[in-house]
């Protein structure tokens, strides 16, 4: 009857944070309203910060275990939940967010662009959101996203830009970056959690995924670009931040990058990666004259963010195993596609991975969860990094789930094509 109590609980503030997340709008106003500086006026900010809505919910969710079970069986709720992801997303953000990072992606998108036959400024958009994404398959997707982010923000959402494009790219990214990630078996968090179990390796991921992510991400792209060109037209403004006195040297690059790539390979170990980080933490402070100071604080709100899903998560097992099992190939790839807006990705894959699946329906619940992954900011692990870092050039600073749903829908639907009419090699 307890199990049962804190099940139905747990679904019942699962469904009130997703609707929380389309009311953060309607906070951000009575906090405009109440008096300036007044803990009303603070707190209902704080109310309509979507990257806390999860964790807020999910200690309430820790409020009603206490009080249907007790202290210790909460406790022990919570250490059967792995939070490695949740604090990886916030490293991989913090280290990808530096400067020399930024300037080495820039670079790699600038030389890129400059072969492409078009305008400056059309051209750098086009590179920057295929380059970026499908480094995600290499650096992974949490670092990818922050990197393309950055880029847009310094380049594209400027006050120039209307609404319109300013969504149409958003949700371009998020599609983007969730299918990028696919043509490796490390580096999307709805692979990296069954890629072990399912004995999926880089050469599988590269002959079924691969090919069809590049060709949906190019296929998208281009056509935002020719939908947007007349926002596209002219030359490409240099930020400013090309016009720092001191430029990282490329041993600090270097350095950067191992950073990364060592961290990238400790990503199931928690103890090992954060080490490293702590570390990097050291060394940015030596050299903090070539550096911009780190992303403490929105990476903290990403990750506070994604652990409160792990939390609410934990206990949506009881009907989402039930339902996947009863879905034929094609209903399981609409089926996942659609769930993936309301659920992170990477928790649909894994409880897919508790229920016994042909090889088809695998591919099919994947294809599904990675091609709904633009949908919303709780489709993919990381969608909220690049909320947080693009929404404050959005009118009064919050993106709209609504206008962010049907933005993504377009690349969404091409990447479902893709997927499910292309072959495999």
């Amino acid at each position: 009857m307890t199990d049962s109590a804190l099940q139905w609980t747990g679904t019942i503030l699962f469904v009130l944070a997703i609707l929380h997340t389309f009311s953060v709008g309607f906070f951000h106003k009575l906090g405009d309203k109440a008096r300036e500086g007044s803990i009303q006026e603070n707190l209902y900010h704080f109310l309509g910060e979507v990257e806390v809505v999860f964790g807020l919910w999910a200690a309430l969710f820790l409020v009603f275990y206490v009080g249907l079970e007790n202290h210790n069986r909460a406790i022990h709720y919570l250490e059967g939940l792995s939070f490695t992801e949740p604090v990886f997303v916030f490293v991989i953000m913090c280290m990808a967010a530096t400067r020399p990072v930024i300037l080495l992606a820039e670079k790699i998108i600038f030389l890129i662009s400059k072969i492409l036959p078009l305008p400056q400024k059309m051209a750098f958009y086009l590179a920057t959101l295929i380059v970026g994404p499908l480094l995600g398959s290499l650096i992974t997707e949490p670092a990818a996203m922050t990197v393309t982010a950055l880029i847009l923000l310094d380049y594209f959402y400027s006050g120039k830009m209307n609404e319109k494009f300013k969504y149409a790219t958003i949700g371009l990214l998020f599609v983007n970056v969730s299918i990028g990630g696919t043509l490796t078996h490390f580096a999307a968090p709805p692979v990296l959690m069954v890629a072990g179990k399912w004995g999926w390796d880089m050469a599988f991921m590269m002959e079924h995924f691969g090919f069809k992510a590049i060709t949906a991400i190019v296929i998208s792209t281009i056509g935002t670009v020719f939908f947007f060109k007349k926002e596209l037209q002219g030359p490409l403004e240099i930020h400013e931040r090309h016009a720092q006195s001191l430029q990282p040297t490329w041993w600090m690059t270097s350095l950067h990058f191992l950073f990364l790539a060592a961290v990238v390979m400790s990503a199931h170990h928690m103890v090992v990666f954060v080490g490293l980080f702590l570390f990097f933490i050291g060394f940015v402070s030596v050299t903090k004259e070539y550096q911009e100071p780190l992303k403490i604080k929105e990476s903290l709100l990403v990750g506070f963010f994604l652990a409160g899903l792990v939390v609410l998560g934990g206990v949506q097992d009881w009907w989402l195993k039930d339902l996947l099992r009863n879905m034929n190939d094609l209903s399981l790839f609409l089926g996942a596609t659609a769930l993936t807006a309301v659920t992170d990705n990477a928790a649909l894959t894994y409880l897919g991975s508790l229920v016994s699946l042909s090889d088809s329906a695998k591919y099919n619940l994947m294809a599904g969860a990675v091609c709904g992954g633009g949908l919303s900011v709780i489709a993919n692990a990381p969608n909220p990094a690049g909320y947080g870092i693009l929404k404050s050039r959005f009118k009064g600073e919050i993106v709209s789930p609504l206008y962010l749903f049907l933005a993504a829908l377009p690349p969404t639907v091409v990447a479902c094509l893709c997927y499910e009419f292309l072959p495999s090699f």
